[in-house]
């Protein structure tokens, strides 16, 4: 009678001996031989990256299966296995923690028996049958996990950055839609922290707004970056071990089954050795990031207090801000976009770091590289998506505030420079402080200026115009 334990595992045999693997697993020794050296996060890889390691497992099957190098009915059982997996099935079977000595080798291997255990099923054999379909000699035919591996992290940041620039779009689009909600709210300017020249409430947005067009296109013309693979290049680029039809054809494969235009870089060696494309895209996030943090800044500042603090816009209220202090709402949304950022900024300097150590002929770090890309990809998506759907939408300007704010500050007398001159206007400034009237009052007191011609200095169209033409302070009184 069949042990307990029998029923439970199967036996599979390496290089380095045997190991009973449980029964149920689509994997193998080598990935239990990874599960069992790397415990490492308790991370596991990006769904974005499965799905793109797949389609480059089929891309592979389909190359072989088109010129020869495989019969069709088993070519196809482990395409089949690939689509499946591509669409999220079988996630639960890709165990290999993402950290991980090989550059990635265990994580090809653990793809390699997944995707040759569901083929046998397929074929109507059992999961474990490594003779009906073969981890190394079918399903990595013509491969190494030198040019598998970076190929499919090329293809999983490039759909990424799709989702990316989406929702860049869209944050654009709400910032825009403020941006002319606020066209007469006028307010203080604050440079250092400290009062500044006028400005109205839509040109603190529009900034806002033209920051993230900026980082729109940045990402739209990165993706340019990434679509030069070296899949056919095997171990170091030379293809050696691979038919020359493949190494030709396999990307042009690729490129059918992902839609993205793909193509098979001119100097194979040169993309598997060389991995500063991503610390170029990775840049590029890192510069969203930024300007996703200065916008959250922002937004908390201003919105501050509201009844002590600055208090110019009102955020939409999300969440209670505390156990004890009954209805206190806090900025939570820029809160999560800070911390989003500085991670994306962390994860920069990782790719940066683990670029910069690769020797020789391949990059040893690149699963690093391949955990850190897909995260800042999903943290600024999201982030954006925050902002765009949870935040923005909602900002509303505190008018009686923004207007108290531009009474009081004395920086409004810059106004009154390029027609009194600089001493002129301090000593007003310096009168107005020591009688406690506004700038406004004392001007009109001081005999400056009308109350009228004030009111039109300050007026939202006048403090949107660049710069100021000859004769227009001429209702200034001298």
């Amino acid at each position: 009678m069949q042990s307990a334990k029998a029923a439970e595992t199967r036996q599979e045999h390496d290089g380095l001996g045997t190991l009973d693997v449980p029964a149920e697993a689509y994997w193998g020794i080598h990935t239990m031989r990874a599960v069992r050296n790397f415990p490492f996060s308790g991370y596991r890889l990006h769904p974005a990256f499965i799905r793109a390691f797949a389609q480059v497992k089929q891309a592979c099957a389909r190359t072989n299966a088109f010129l020869g190098f495989m019969p069709e009915e088993r070519a196809q059982a482990i395409m089949d296995a690939c689509a499946e997996i591509a669409e999220g099935k079988l996630a639960d079977q890709i165990v290999v923690d993402p950290f991980q000595g090989g550059a990635g080798t265990s994580t090809n291997m653990n793809f390699n028996e997944v995707i040759a255990g569901r083929a046998a099923e397929l074929l109507s054999g059992d999961r474990g049958d490594r003779f009906l379909v073969h981890p190394i000699r079918d399903v990595n035919m013509h491969q190494s996990t030198n040019d598998v591996y970076p190929t499919a992290l090329r293809v999983a940041v490039l759909f990424e950055l799709e989702q990316l620039e989406q929702a860049i779009s869209r944050l654009q689009e709400a910032l825009q839609e403020r941006e002319q909600a606020f066209r007469e709210v006028v307010k203080v300017a604050r440079t250092e922290l400290t009062d500044a020249v006028p400005m109205t409430l839509d040109m603190t947005f529009g900034a806002f707004a033209d920051a993230v067009a900026r980082d729109r296109w940045r990402i739209f013309k990165c993706r340019e970056r990434l679509k030069r693979v070296n899949l056919g290049g095997t171990a170091i680029g030379t293809g050696l071990g691979a038919p020359r039809d493949y190494v030709l054809s396999v990307a042009g494969n690729l490129a059918a089954i992902t839609g993205l235009p793909v193509s098979r870089a001119e100097n194979l060696v040169e993309a598997t050795q060389n991995m500063d494309v991503f610390v170029e895209v990775s840049g590029m996030l890192k510069a969203c990031a930024t300007n996703l943090m200065k916008i959250a800044s922002d937004l908390r500042l201003l919105s501050c207090g509201p009844d002590t603090g600055l208090g110019e816009i009102t955020l939409p209220p999300l969440q209670a801000g505390s156990s004890i202090m009954a209805g206190k709402i806090n900025p939570v949304m820029p809160e999560a976009v800070t911390q989003a950022a500085i991670r994306v900024m962390s994860n920069d300097q990782a790719v940066t770091l683990a670029a910069s150590m690769g020797q020789l002929e391949l990059n040893h770090l690149l699963p690093l590289i391949a955990h850190a890309m897909p995260e800042s990809l999903d943290l600024l998506t999201a982030a954006c998506r925050g902002l765009s759907e949870h935040c923005v939408p909602g900002i509303r300007a505190n008018k009686k505030r923004c207007a108290e704010h531009v009474e009081q500050s004395k920086a409004l007398a810059t106004v009154l420079v390029p027609a009194l001159g600089y001493d002129h206007v301090e000593n007003l400034v310096v009168e107005a402080k020591a009688s406690g009237r506004s700038i406004r009052q004392q001007a009109v007191s001081m005999g400056v200026a009308s109350p009228e011609a004030v009111e039109r200095m300050l007026s939202p169209r006048q403090l949107c115009k660049l710069g100021f033409t000859p004769g227009e302070f001429k209702e200034l009184q001298k």
